[in-house]
């Protein structure tokens, strides 16, 4: 795959190990016949480490010979998180400590997860970018407060805390952006 047509989400192989790149820069050259350069920023799916990667437009990557499964979570246990496969009925654990970034998003109704199976094995876990959750305690709404639009901390079902609008109440469902963790919208 040249560097031209990696995207966001794309699992390649670098240096032997699998990488998810998580974000993209592209440099323009200023000079008449130089290269535009792409450089990456990936998470090797194995180690958990970040990777810098820069390439030039002609060269290019291996795609990694990877799977994603649909699953859902069973349960959790001190230490792992069990996943259940949509299709197969596999199923599948994985440490707590290897997904710490996408646990305050993960609820047993959420659709859309997928589980990353490399060499037959469960390597890590995706959410979808954006996750209903549910607010289980906020400060209430005062009428008239302020004209500006102001916010107020959130406690969701998950025990994730993010900064509300004003007018939210306990109860009411909000959309939440999983890679950033920030408030959307109502659900």
């Amino acid at each position: 795959m040249q560097a031209k047509e990696i995207k966001n989400g794309a699992i390649v192989n670098f240096e032997g190990q699998p990488v998810v790149i998580e974000s993209i820069s592209v440099q323009s050259p200023s000079a008449r016949g130089a290269a535009t350069l792409y450089k990456y920023r990936g998470r090797n799916i194995i180690t958990k480490q970040k990777v810098d990667i820069t390439l030039k437009g002609t060269e290019s990557l291996e795609e990694a010979d990877f799977e994603r499964r649909d699953v859902k979570m069973m349960y959790t246990d001190p230490t792992d998180i069990h996943l259940l496969d949509q299709e197969s009925y596999n199923q599948y654990t994985l440490p707590l400590d290897s997904i710490k970034d996408q646990t305050p998003y993960i609820t047993e109704e959420l659709e859309g997860m997928q589980a990353l199976i490399y060499n037959d094995e469960c390597v890590g876990l995706q959410v979808p970018p954006t996750i209903e959750l549910l607010v289980t305690e906020c400060d209430p709404f005062v009428k008239g407060n302020s004209a500006t639009g102001r916010t107020k901390p959130a406690t969701l079902e998950t025990g994730l805390i993010i900064q509300v609008p004003e007018y939210l109440a306990q109860g009411e469902r909000v959309k939440v952006d999983s890679r950033t963790g920030e408030f959307l919208s109502r659900a």
